[in-house]
């Protein structure tokens, strides 16, 4: 017998549901002992209290208020007008609106105070000024409560009064808002100043301030002003009819009245005589009747669900032990913890095997879109599949292209961010803006993202707010990278676009100019220039510089050329070609003086990755001084050998002023001049003379551009035997003479 209810498990069903109904008939004898009146009575003091602790608000909002109208009517400048002219003085009127916004700015369920006078249209409030006729009719709009109406209350004799909430029409940024609203106004029976004052009550908010939720279901308050008529109830349904006739109060400032199915409790305040009623449902009349019934429900309750337990216990039998198995467990004991387990380890698996799925479809999907945006031709059928699988990538009719670059920038301590974590943050800040966007990711942190709009005139709208969603992510998730966006042409939503879109924003990324402010490029608003700066004989004078060791000419010219550049707003790919020419100049010497092949090789990989990717025209600067550097720190441990490129091209720019014949500089490098004219042809690429004229040719039009030397006088120092033989020469190589050039330039 013990062992048949252990293997089919009957008495932990049985048990459990045993457990159920001792739980229901614990919580039903606890409400019978304590019986439906006793709670009932627990419940109405309880509502007392809370309803004494909310009157107590309510008179400390009205106390507030109050103390807010004397603040006001205490304020200086009774008198707006300008002694000089009698003009209205803004001035006075600023500061009074400034002090109308410290009192209020304390108390939350004040909608707006008005201040104004009986004998001017301006009406101050603490937001500002308008006119009263202006702020009632296109800002707070009510059919009875309009300017004509305060004009003429204000002129009679008024003692301080709340008005019962009315719904007003409040504007708002972009509509009208329905509102409920009091309004309370200042007294002037005893004019305290010539200020009228109004102040509206945002009834929803002041309901919330004094903690409405703490009177008991079914509950309502009504307060009533000193003469006794409602200002504002929680009860949709306040008639009062013959109930306040029939209380008095004693001097303990509160009364209590039973009608049909409630009980009235009244409470007068100290502060302003007003009077608050709390309306209660009264308990039933027949709580015997009620308290039987609940004796045989009891009881009905627990023999039904002894008989059910045991039926179910029977019946679920069957069913958990096949549960068991198909968990993998067995059957033995039916022990429920079995199944728990199994479901537990079930469900790790499905998450598992989800998110596996997710990771599978998401790359499947950047797969599809980057064959998509390939602009190889494909065949038709491929087109066809492509199109399937790119069908669902946006649903909206038209879409811009994002090519979102990022470059870290150069600070070590600053841990690199997976890609996996970009995308994320990426597609999370673009679905703030739209609904329909994807992210992927390109290559060297570069990402693409589309983003579906709705109607052509969306795509400004959308830069504008993309230029504040980057920024924002380039001083917070991405904080430690810069970034820049290239933002495609309006697309309709078609797979033949995407290529289109890619390439476009790809070439909004190259022609940027290199002194770019904004993070966001609108490829629409790109000036296409070639105004292009490469001074030839600078170059050629950098290249000389670096091979001989003087870092920091070179440095001065590779600065001077690219900021140069950057001044006339060349493209970013325009100062890229720039910098790779400077760059292969710098090497035409360094071949024979660096240590390997190999490791100029890797200077050469490096310097144009930081070209392609440089995230600004410095980035690129710092690039080129790097390899100057490097090159420059090379050629010193071959100074000593004179037949080198280093020290020939040095000793020509230190002598080129005297006469420096090949058989003179032959003798100085310690060589022939034939082996000598044979080597220079073949390490510098030009003849001796030809490389001789170029360097003295370089000076000479320095000269005549920043000089007032005659003709004559720089063909001497410039190493030139006569004023006839420079000119010749010069015109040869530049195709006019030196006094024409002088006047060009």
């Amino acid at each position: 017998m013990k062992r048949f209810f252990t293997n089919l498990g009957i008495v932990q069903i049985f048990c459990s549901l045993l457990l159920v109904i001792g739980i229901m008939y614990v919580s039903n004898y606890t409400v019978y002992k304590n019986s439906i009146s006793g709670i009932y009575a627990n419940v109405t003091q309880n509502n007392n209290l809370a309803v004494k602790t909310m009157i107590q608000s309510f008179d400390n909002s009205f106390r507030s208020i109050n103390n807010i109208i004397h603040s006001i009517h205490g304020l200086p400048y009774s008198n707006l007008e300008s002694e000089e002219d009698g003009r209205i003085d803004m001035a006075k009127v600023y500061t009074m609106q400034e002090s109308i916004a410290t009192l209020v700015s304390s108390v939350d369920f004040i909608e707006e105070v008005i201040v104004f006078y009986d004998d001017m249209d301006l009406a101050i409030t603490s937001t500002g000024t308008s006119s009263l006729s202006h702020l009632f009719e296109n800002k707070y709009k009510h059919d009875l409560y309009n300017e004509s109406y305060w004009r003429t209350y204000t002129k009679g004799k008024n003692s301080f009064k709340v008005m019962p909430g009315q719904y007003f029409k409040v504007a708002t940024n972009t509509t009208w808002q329905r509102k409920k609203l009091m309004v309370a106004v200042g007294g002037n029976k005893i004019r305290m100043s010539n200020k009228n004052i109004i102040i509206l009550i945002d009834e929803a908010a002041l309901l919330k301030h004094v903690n409405q939720k703490l009177m008991i279901p079914g509950a309502s308050l009504i307060v009533l002003d000193q003469e006794r008529r409602v200002i504002l109830s929680t009860d949709s349904n306040s008639d009062l009819s013959g109930v306040i006739d029939e209380i008095y109060f004693n001097s303990s400032q509160e009364a209590s009245l039973r009608k049909e199915d409630y009980q009235y409790n009244f409470y007068k305040s100290d502060f302003n005589d007003f009077v608050y009623i709390n309306k209660v449902p009264y308990q039933f009349q027949n709580i015997d009747s009620v308290i039987e019934a609940n004796k045989m429900i009891m009881l009905s309750a627990i023999i039904g669900a002894v008989l059910l337990s045991v039926l179910l216990s029977i019946y679920l039998n069957k069913p958990v032990k096949k549960i068991i198995r198909q968990l993998g467990g067995t059957s033995r004991g039916n022990d429920f913890r079995k199944i728990l387990s199994g479901i537990v380890k079930m469900q790790m698996e499905i998450d598992s095997t989800k998110k596996k799925l997710e990771d599978v479809e998401s790359e499947a999907r950047r797969s599809v879109f980057l064959q998509a945006v390939d602009e190889y031709a494909c065949s038709t059928e491929h087109d066809v599949e492509m199109d399937r699988y790119c069908s669902d990538i946006l649903h909206s009719k038209y879409f811009v292209l994002l090519m979102v670059h990022l470059n870290k920038k150069g600070n070590e301590q600053q841990s690199t961010m997976p890609v996996e974590s970009i995308v994320s943050v990426l597609n999370t800040a673009l679905l703030k803006e739209k609904s329909d966007v994807q992210v992927f990711y390109d290559k060297n942190l570069q990402f693409i993202s589309l983003v579906g709009i709705k109607q052509p005139d969306e795509r400004a709208i959308l830069i504008k707010r993309l230029k504040l969603l980057f920024t924002n992510l380039e001083q917070g998730e991405l904080l430690g990278y810069s970034v820049n966006v290239s933002v495609s042409k309006l697309y309709a939503t078609e797979l033949v676009n995407y290529k289109f879109a890619y390439r476009n924003a790809v070439n909004g990324l190259l022609y940027r100019v290199v002194n770019e402010t904004s993070i966001v490029l609108d490829v629409e608003k790109i000036h296409y220039g070639w105004s292009l700066y490469f001074p030839f004989d600078k170059i050629e004078k950098l290249s000389n510089y670096i091979s001989n060791g003087k870092l920091q000419e070179g440095k001065e010219i590779i600065s001077e050329t690219l900021r140069e550049n950057a001044d006339r707003n060349i493209h970013h790919h325009q100062m890229a070609h720039i910098a790779k020419t400077m760059f292969m100049y710098m090497l035409r010497h360094a071949s024979g003086t660096a240590n390997t092949d190999n490791e100029m090789y890797k200077l050469e990989q490096q310097f144009l990755q930081k070209i392609d990717y440089a995230h600004d025209y410095l980035d690129i600067e710092n690039a080129l001084i790097d390899v100057a550097k490097h090159i420059a720190k090379h050629n010193k441990s071959n100074e000593t050998n004179k037949l080198n490129p280093s020290f020939i091209s040095q000793y020509i720019e230190l002598h080129y002023m005297e006469n420096l014949y090949l058989d003179h500089i032959a003798e100085v490098v310690e060589t022939s001049p034939k082996y000598f004219s044979s080597y220079f042809k073949k390490t510098f690429g030009i003849n001796y003379v030809e490389y001789l004229n170029k360097v003295r040719l370089s000076h000479a039009k320095e000269l005549l551009k920043d000089s007032v030397l005659s003709i004559g006088e720089i063909g001497e120092k410039t190493g030139y035997l006569n004023s006839s033989t420079f000119t010749t020469t010069f015109k040869k190589y530049f195709g006019i003479s030196p006094s024409e050039y002088r006047k060009q330039n």
